[in-house]
């Protein structure tokens, strides 16, 4: 993706605050329900909130606590945790072009999340090199903190919320699905993107209508690659930006 920088209106920092502010609303409601997940499961509060500080990989940590709990051994849970961040491997690559030559990225790459790399990949082409890391240390830092907030509340709090206001059992599902959805709609700004997009959630929802529920991520994915390329290498009019 080709982008002419532009000056921030703010320091880097604070505009990579103001940019991750809208994934508060899916982090902390499934960081909650994490939280409380994770005591039900035999952890102690400090252990559930060190998992989501030290750990810090959404879905993995669901995953963690549940064959820790179940009694499997360590290596498996190991790799089955490295299997599900395996995606973190195309990441890489795709930030690489606008990542500046400061040893500060290594360890800032705790804080990659598929969302911050979402926002990371349309934002950093946008502004001057200079400005990169400031601008993600405050997005990734701001992202971290709130998961672990939540996770906290969860962990403390989280059987109260639950009796108390016993809607929010039903909404925590749909808070991280609905985060994803006003991430990629800006996407849909050119026929590529917009099939492609299409593609892929039409495929997902069919396979999971017809049963086929376990391969319907990976298929969808595949699914909309194909039409991302194909719509690329027949130069449909309106394919580009």
């Amino acid at each position: 993706m080709s982008s002419i920088a532009q000056p921030l209106s703010m320091t880097p920092w604070k505009q990579g605050v103001k940019d991750a502010i809208p994934l508060l609303g899916g982090y902390i409601p499934v960081a909650i329900s994490f939280g409380l997940i994770s005591v039900q499961s035999g952890f102690s509060v400090l252990e559930t909130i060190l998992i989501s500080t030290f750990i810090y990989a959404g879905a993995s940590q669901f995953l963690f606590v549940a064959m820790v709990a179940s009694g499997a051994p360590l290596w498996l849970v190991i790799i089955m945790t490295l299997l599900i961040n395996a995606r973190h491997v195309v990441y890489g690559p795709n930030l690489a072009p606008y990542l500046t030559k400061d040893a500060r990225w290594g360890p800032l790459m705790h804080g990659l999340t598929d969302q911050i790399f979402a926002i990371a990949h349309t934002r950093l082409p946008q502004m001057p090199s200079e400005s990169r890391i400031g601008w993600y240390t405050g997005a990734a830092t701001l992202a971290w903190l709130s998961w672990i907030g939540g996770t906290a509340l969860g962990a403390i709090a989280g059987d109260e919320l639950m009796q108390r206001w016993p809607l929010i059992n039903e909404v925590l599902p749909f808070a991280l699905p609905a985060l994803f959805f006003v991430l990629i709609v800006p996407r849909c700004n050119n026929l590529q993107w917009t099939v492609t997009i299409a593609g892929a959630a039409a495929s997902a929802m069919l396979l999971k209508v017809f049963g086929f529920p376990n391969i319907a991520i990976p298929a969808a994915a595949l699914c909309g690659a194909l039409a991302f390329y194909a719509l690329k290498f027949t130069g449909k009019p309106g394919a580009h930006s």
